[in-house]
């Protein structure tokens, strides 16, 4: 799926904002500091696996404690933890025309739905709206900018170029689903905003705006889908070695990494990335 880049041999500037550090074997992220980030960096972020802190039996009271007899009025019951505050982010320009930073509002519902559920269904995965949001812009410009109807229906089909050896770096791909979803009976071509080869999002098909069917062409559908198909086989994307791992899953590509982690990057912080540390995805 992606741009169905054969792998990119191209080396990457070691003064980019975007360092791929050491180019781990599974294919580790950090990012510069430049972008001052840190801790608010969704999914680039390694959390140990629990917060609880082991009890030292060296400091236990081991004198046992009185029951309450019957006169006594039972403990009131603690009140509830309050809800954690979610982040919303940096404010962001709903238009990529009017500024580089700008996300339709309508993506950013559907990116963030599709956090929503991941959520909810693999919450493993801890998967980022911001993440989703890197692969929508670089995969279709958020939709071509949001153009698509309320309920996230593409106003114009999305459909990559055909994949039959013509283009350099392409793979040959020969048609998966007799042109249903793509319209090309001999070759497959990616479709939707988030540019899904046919036989994957048949694999992956995910109904995110709840209308009871899975169409690539909708930006709810296809957000849901995407988030699903990075956390399968249990990645963790607060891991930057598995997140690297599912978003080269996507496009096999290092150059597409940079990319795709720039921009979920500018997302999460405000600051856009300079053209020139975004390495071109060949």
């Amino acid at each position: 799926m992606g741009r169905h880049r054969k792998k990119s041999t191209s080396a990457l500037r070691r003064n980019s904002v975007i360092a791929l550090t050491g180019l781990l074997p599974a294919g580790g992220i950090a990012v510069a500091s430049s972008y001052a980030a840190g801790a608010d960096i969704p999914f680039l972020q390694t959390r140990a696996a629990s917060h609880e802190v082991p009890l030292d039996a060296s400091r236990v009271d081991a004198t046992p404690v009185a029951a309450p007899t019957s006169s006594e009025a039972p403990s009131p019951a603690p009140e509830p933890a309050p809800a954690p505050v979610v982040d919303p982010g940096p404010a962001l320009p709903e238009s990529v025309v009017a500024h580089p930073l700008g996300v339709p509002a309508v993506n950013v519902e559907a990116y963030r739905n599709a956090e929503r559920i991941l959520h909810e269904t693999l919450p493993g995965c801890n998967m980022s709206w911001s993440l989703l949001a890197g692969i929508g812009r670089v995969e279709s410009t958020h939709a071509n900018d949001g153009k698509v109807a309320p309920d996230g229906t593409l106003l114009e089909p999305i459909l990559g170029p055909r994949l039959d050896g013509s283009l350099a770096g392409n793979n040959v791909i020969y048609d998966t689903d007799g042109g249903e979803l793509d319209g090309d009976p001999v070759y497959d071509r990616a479709v939707g905003p988030m540019q899904f080869l046919p036989e994957t999002w048949k694999r992956y098909a995910t109904d995110g705006n709840g209308d009871g069917k899975a169409d690539p062409q909708n930006l709810f559908d296809s957000a849901a889908t995407t988030g699903k198909y990075l956390c399968d086989g249990g990645l963790n994307m607060a891991d930057p070695v598995q997140a690297t791992q599912a978003i080269l899953r996507y496009n096999n590509s290092m150059a597409y990494v940079a990319n795709v982690v720039a921009w979920s990057v500018a997302y999460s912080t405000g600051i856009a990335p300079a053209e020139g540390d975004l390495p071109r995805i060949h």
